[in-house]
């Protein structure tokens, strides 16, 4: 099955199990249908929540109402990704299932995977009895970083595919080589996968961090009520990486840390982490339809991964080179007035959870990017400006937001079935620009913007403040305190 009138990417031969059906996995079921030979009977979806299950049944593809669990999993699963011939499909979209757990099933099954985060077993975000390093992302990484070390190559699972963590990454890419030819750089670019070749790129072309900047302009066409936290994609999702401890990844420019930062004694070392949570924690970025805003330093994988893919070392294993790398976020306004409302009341999450759908904004854009900083030309924002009403247009069942991240499973899943020995991936080590020529149709503007913006720009000036006015991007400027 494939839908008349866009491209067919690939053949899928097993079945496709897709954990989770809310709001991504609404938004990616016709992206599937549209692009991907596949035999509709061996199409199941595995959620606890039936409330949509009628999008199934229209279709005649099975639904499974049940919960994936840590003691099930294997039972439940097994029989569904190796049920008749060819290599199956898992796309795990669900919150509370631990990806490392799916995918080393998927692996030792011959099933390719994806997902869009680290997951973990439900309790974990909000385990009291749990260190904040033992809660970060950064240590969610290493549990998979550990299992392509120990298991390397074999069959492909995709970790951290969608919009971001995922296509920021291949927006990061394509930024610096911008960049790159901006400054006056003559270089041949590296392969997808030259960890040291992009290192090497990105000092070449002076290059000192990335915010993923991001700025979601999209309204409610009724005001929020109290007592009930509105999103415009998962409100689960964003209230756990929200409860998390702000995390980045740390340059070698930087010359200074809060107070606060904690460093992590194994692993990569490309990160740090403050003990604050990252929805309470705000910073100072760049988006090209604001300009200058505050966003939220909420921790994800990028922030860690794409630090340690630009990480340059020297022959005798030194780190030379690094960006700061972090998420600066700005929600919709509903979802700011949601966090103002929870952490006033000390963090008591509201009674209701609600994502909007594409039938409830008005108006609006999702506008995510990379802000590529501290080079000659001082800022250059790359990104998506993609619309609701576009959204409308092009894809069923999901707002601007969500088709940022459904589309990047698309790419994500074309690339793991034109490379199905790849082993465990990031999106950093994937082919940006195969995978950005399958997702770019679904983003809108895709444009890059300079700016002579720096995080010292405009500051009032009315109160004393700690500040570095001799670098502009040290985070010491960053950081809102």
């Amino acid at each position: 099955m494939a839908l008349e009138g866009y491209p067919v990417h690939g053949r899928i031969s097993g079945p496709i199990v897709m954990i989770g059906f809310g709001s991504i996995g609404k938004g990616t079921l016709p992206l599937i249908e549209r692009h991907f030979e596949y035999d509709p009977s061996r199409f199941v979806v595995v959620d606890p929540n039936d409330a949509d299950k009628h999008l199934l049944d229209e279709r005649g593809i099975r639904f499974v109402h049940q919960a994936v669990t840590k003691q099930n999993y294997r039972d439940l699963l097994t029989p569904l990704l190796t049920e008749g011939d060819g290599q199956g499909f898992c796309v795990n979209l669900s919150v509370d299932t631990s990806s490392l757990d799916l995918m080393k099933l998927c692996r030792e099954l011959g099933v390719l995977y994806i997902d869009t985060v680290v997951e973990p077993w439900l309790g974990f975000y909000f385990d009291k009895t749990m260190s904040n390093a033992e809660r970060t992302n950064y240590a969610l990484r290493e549990t998979v970083r550990k299992e392509k070390k120990n298991k390397p190559g074999g069959t492909t699972a995709v970790s951290c595919c969608g919009a971001n963590p995922g296509m920021v990454s291949w927006f990061v890419k394509q930024g610096l080589v911008d960049v790159a030819k901006a400054v006056g750089l003559e270089f041949d670019e590296p392969s997808p996968d030259d960890r040291n070749g992009w290192a090497k790129l990105m000092k070449k072309a002076g290059v000192k961090g990335v915010h993923i900047a991001e700025r979601d302009t999209q309204r409610a066409r009724k005001p929020k009520p109290m007592d009930v936290f509105w999103n415009t994609w998962s409100v689960e999702g964003f209230l756990s990486e929200g409860m998390q401890p702000a995390e980045l990844g740390w340059g070698t420019h930087e010359k200074w840390k809060p107070k606060n930062a904690k460093s992590h004694k194994k692993g990569c070392q490309a990160a740090i982490y403050l003990e604050q949570p990252g929805a309470n924690t705000r910073v100072r970025t760049w988006c090209p339809t604001p300009g200058a805003q505050y966003g939220f330093l909420v921790t994800h994988n990028e922030s860690i991964s794409i630090a340690d893919f630009f990480t340059h070392r020297n022959k005798k294993d030194e780190v030379t080179f690094r960006p700061t790398c972090h998420y600066a976020y700005h929600p919709a306004n509903d979802a700011v007035l949601s966090l103002h409302e929870l952490f006033g009341a000390a963090g008591k999450t509201q009674a209701k959870l609600h994502v909007l759908d594409e039938n409830e904004i008005v108006d609006g854009i999702d506008e995510l990017g990379v802000l590529l900083y501290g080079h000659e030309r001082n800022a250059y924002w790359y990104g998506s400006q993609l619309s609701v009403e576009e959204t409308r247009r092009i894809a069923p069942y999901q707002n601007a937001t969500g088709l940022q991240v459904t589309s990047a499973v698309l790419a994500g899943m074309v690339w793991a079935l034109e490379n199905p020995e790849a082993g465990i991936v990031e999106a950093d080590e994937m082919d940006y620009k195969r995978c950005l020529e399958v997702q770019t149709p679904y983003l809108g503007p895709v444009k890059g913007y300079y700016s002579d913006w720096t995080p010292l720009t405009d500051r009032p000036g009315l109160f004393p403040e700690d500040i570095d006015d001799q670098d502009p991007w040290q985070f010491r400027n960053v950081l809102v305190r």
